[in-house]
């Protein structure tokens, strides 16, 4: 009896907190043409966006254009936002690390498509396009982790920021370029970096382009360690497995209460904090703990 109740509550409220996830930033309203970019979007093709899933809910996405440092075409973009939609609908995954390809992370966008795509239009297009995808990949119910080798820059050093932390190894940096570009982060990227280091320290980056390396990305708190070259992508497994051992309905869980509490006004957030909580308790997990009678050491 108790699992019926469960169910229809969890099936009940899972659907109503997909919906409210899959909602993007901006749609005809705010004038975002979304067929209209991806159809010039794909005019710039090259790379690929990869994801592998293994059963231990662990998936690897995978920015694959190493001839051009890994910078996002215009068919990479839109790859990025349906591997995002796909692993929204990942019922069994619970961490996801992001790398790319041939120890280098992204160079930003690909310069073919940044100088095709001139007109204002087209660009206030890419930077909805993009920021709803981004938005999209930081509410995912999954841990994410940047693994970073080599450089990101531009776009790519935005795409980290989405991510919920960033491990970089020796030699790596991130680096906000955008000003020598005579621009700023279109992609959400200087929103969020106030968001994990602060107003003072995100201008600073920001308007002085300055390199951010490990050990400076390690003070300012934009990455939580630094990993060995060799086995890297094995050593962010290590790392990413210590926060995602356990159910995925639980791991899921535990995102989305702290999603709801970094966006959400606080009235907001403790009522979408129950509505999650009700998901768990007295499920699958919850259950077999009690009857375990298990203890905290």
């Amino acid at each position: 009896m108790a699992f019926s109740l469960w169910k229809g509550l969890f099936q009940t409220t899972k659907g109503r907190l997909l919906q409210q996830r899959s909602l993007s930033l901006y749609s005809h309203a705010h004038g975002f043409e979304e067929e209209e970019i991806k159809k010039k979007l794909q005019l710039y093709a090259g790379g690929s966006i990869d994801l592998s899933k293994a059963d231990n809910g662990i998936g690897v996405l995978t920015l694959n254009n190493p001839r051009v440092m890994n910078a996002f075409t215009g068919t990479m973009m839109i790859e990025l936002q349906e591997r995002v939609l796909e692993l929204e609908n990942w019922k069994d995954g619970k961490g996801l690390i992001i790398h790319g390809a041939e120890n280098s992370f992204c160079s930003g966008s690909d310069l073919n498509a940044v100088r095709a795509l001139s007109s204002a239009q087209d660009g206030m297009n890419m930077c909805m396009f993009m920021q709803n995808t981004l938005t999209r990949l930081m509410r995912l119910p999954l841990i994410t982790v940047a693994l970073i080798q080599g450089k990101a820059l531009g776009g790519g050093s935005e795409l980290t920021t989405a991510c919920d932390f960033r491990l970089m190894t020796p030699g790596s940096e991130i680096r906000f370029v955008h000003k020598q570009m005579g621009l700023v982060p279109g992609w959400g990227g200087a929103s969020r970096l106030v968001q994990i280091v602060g107003s003072g320290p995100a201008l600073k980056l920001l308007s002085g382009a300055l390199r951010v390396n490990p050990e400076i990305a390690l003070h300012l708190g934009l990455a939580e360690e630094i990993l060995c070259t060799s086995g890297s992508l094995e050593a962010a497994h290590t790392w990413l497995n210590q926060y995602t051992n356990g159910p995925a309905e639980v791991i899921q869980a535990a995102k989305k209460v702290i999603a709801a509490g970094r966006e959400l006004p606080l009235e907001a957030a403790l009522r979408t904090e129950k509505e999650i909580f009700g998901t768990v308790w007295g499920g699958p997990a919850n259950l077999k703990a009690l009857t375990q009678r298990t203890k905290h050491k």
